[in-house]
């Protein structure tokens, strides 16, 4: 089950792009039936949720929160992959920023924080580029041509 929650004023984004993305991203991983929530949010909340979490007092465009391993990262048992807000307000800059549409965007975030829920990483180069290739994978199948991969590692 995908839940997909807009705390917003968007209410013309597709929902459904974001739908796909999300079970295009688990079907390549063959994940079997998890659960996982995706937020939409603002800037304010997600910088918020970013000091939080990782104190860092900015916005981000994407904060995944994986479910399914302890501190130790030995697995949960559980069906809930996890949670990934996404800030419209820095996805419709980014966008704008280079020039391709909002549901692009928003596409692409949807797959980098559901990679990371599944275990993925930037850290290293190596992780970096078995990340990205798996989301560029993903992201052709959706016809989504977004390859921001410089600022991560």
């Amino acid at each position: 089950m995908i839940d997909i929650s807009n705390y917003t004023t968007h209410s013309e984004i597709d929902i459904g792009i974001i739908r796909r993305a999300a079970f295009l991203t688990l079907s390549a991983h063959e994940s079997g039936t998890y659960e996982l929530s995706i937020l939409l949010t603002n800037d304010d909340h997600i910088a918020e949720l970013n000091r939080e979490y990782r104190n860092i007092g900015s916005p981000t465009d994407v904060l995944a929160f994986p479910m399914l391993h302890n501190d130790d990262n030995s697995l949960i048992d559980s069906k809930m992959l996890g949670d990934v807000v996404i800030s419209l307000e820095t996805a419709e800059r980014q966008a704008n920023i280079d020039k391709h549409p909002l549901e692009d965007e928003i596409a692409f975030l949807t797959v980098h924080g559901i990679l990371h829920l599944l275990g993925y990483d930037h850290h290293t180069p190596e992780e970096a580029r078995k990340m990205f290739s798996k989301q560029t994978a993903i992201l052709q199948k959706m016809q989504v041509n977004i390859k921001r991969t410089d600022n991560f590692v």
